[in-house]
């Protein structure tokens, strides 16, 4: 078998060598990764530096089954199976479980079997007519203020109503770009990226590499410390049951700790999306030198200014759009962390797809309110689990996703859109 003297010899060549759990498991390293998927063994080390949805992802299943993370991720498995033909080193023995970690093979054939019949039924087909009103009625929500500043001027009434629609417009908006981003809206994935860089960068000023390899690790590994950067507090705040232990073992002590869900107002939904986000998109694009989404970054910020600076002058125009980042910022940290922060927050348990997913998501109850409001992320369970599939398909998935965790003791938590309990997340 001979794991690790395999791997130069047979690397570009494709391989027939056969492997055990133990010894994939071992390339787990930098410079050394090995992932699994379907059983076939694959060297993805100097890979990892060329993936389009970034090196990380890739770096979170080494040594592991990728199986699921594969198919959730990728609509047209035949083209990305081209890239991995080179990248072949073997196989897992016959004698080897296909799963890893002693995962539950029954739970796992079974969600896959789900996923198939999903599949099948249509439920991964998109209805061009909800994203066309959708991103029409985004444009509406664009243009009234430019309406309501030429008719009754920029008085303090006028500019707060503005202010509002276009926080609206902006998180409508970045629930689209979201869309977009995960391919699941056209047949063809060029045409998603396409509309997504214009969604992200042009409507919104932000950056759609910078989401894409952010927001690509958040799904693969959602609420694993060191993994999900979603959960990366920077020293601020801690999460879960574990990490207040490990930070009193260790006596560390940043901040005041057992206050932080007092300062969480402070510092968390008022800065995360105007100082963090911008800071963090605009020094990614410049250290990546990625000139493309740079230019549609800067295109919304000519748009903006251009429409806006007439009423307001420069410095007044920028103090507008930071009113407006200010309440996008808090509806979004509402709606994305509501779902996550308060479920199980650890380190890497190794758990099969659908236990890791379920483990790290919960739903909010469902109605024509809530579903806008959200973007159907109040669906937060199947779009983890099936995060290609169109959002206006999850409440025909739900049901039967349910059934299958009642089937195997899995609890599948909904509540309602204002039980946010900082209490229990922070």
């Amino acid at each position: 078998m001979g794991g690790g003297t395999h791997q130069t010899s047979v690397e570009g060549r494709g391989a027939s060598g056969v492997y055990t759990w133990e010894e994939v498991q071992k390339h787990s390293q930098r410079g050394d990764q090995w992932v699994v998927i379907e059983r076939k063994v694959y060297n993805v080390s100097n890979w990892v530096k060329r993936h389009p949805g970034g090196h990380r992802v890739i770096t979170h299943y080494a040594g592991e089954d990728a199986s699921d993370a594969f198919m959730a991720f990728h609509p047209d498995q035949t083209f990305v199976r081209k890239f991995l033909k080179p990248l072949l080193v073997g196989e897992l023995a016959p004698s080897e479980p296909s799963q890893d970690h002693k995962k539950n093979a029954a739970l796992v054939n079974d969600f896959r079997a789900l996923r198939d019949q999903f599949k099948a039924e249509g439920l991964f087909r998109t209805s061009p007519l909800f994203f066309c009103l959708h991103l029409g009625h985004i444009l509406l929500l664009e243009a009234l203020p430019l309406a309501l500043l030429w008719y009754w001027g920029n008085g303090w009434i006028n500019t707060i109503l503005c202010i509002f629609i276009l926080a609206t417009a902006q998180s409508q908006a970045g629930w689209l770009q979201h869309d977009f981003g995960h391919l699941s809206v056209f047949k063809r994935s060029r045409w998603d990226h396409l509309l997504h860089k214009f969604v992200i960068g042009h409507l919104k000023g932000a950056s759609a590499h910078w989401w894409n390899h952010r927001h690509f690790q958040h799904h693969a590994k959602p609420n694993v410390f060191k993994k999900d950067p979603d959960i990366n507090m920077l020293n601020i705040l801690v999460l879960g049951n574990v990490q207040p232990v490990e930070y009193g073992i260790k006596k560390l002590k940043h901040l005041p700790y057992n206050h932080q869900h007092q300062y969480f107002f402070l510092i968390g939904p008022p800065l995360l999306i105007p100082v963090y986000f911008n800071i963090h998109i605009f020094q990614t694009m410049i250290q990546q030198r990625d000139w493309v989404d740079f230019a549609w970054y800067l295109s919304y910020y000519i748009r903006y200014l251009s429409c806006f600076v007439p009423f307001y002058g420069v410095f007044g125009s920028f103090a507008l759009l930071m009113c407006v980042r200010f309440i996008e910022s808090h509806w979004f940290v509402w709606v994305t962390q509501m779902n996550h922060l308060s479920m199980d927050v650890d380190y890497e348990k190794h758990d099969d797809w659908l236990s890791m997913q379920l483990k790290a998501t919960c739903n909010i109850e469902q109605s024509f309110f809530n579903d806008w409001f959200s973007g159907h992320l109040n669906f937060q369970i199947e779009h983890h689990l099936f995060p290609m599939m169109p959002r206006h398909n999850y409440i025909h998935a739900a049901p039967r996703v349910k059934e299958l965790c009642k089937k195997y003791g899995i609890h599948y938590e909904v509540k309602g859109l204002w039980e946010l309990d900082l209490y229990s997340i922070i």
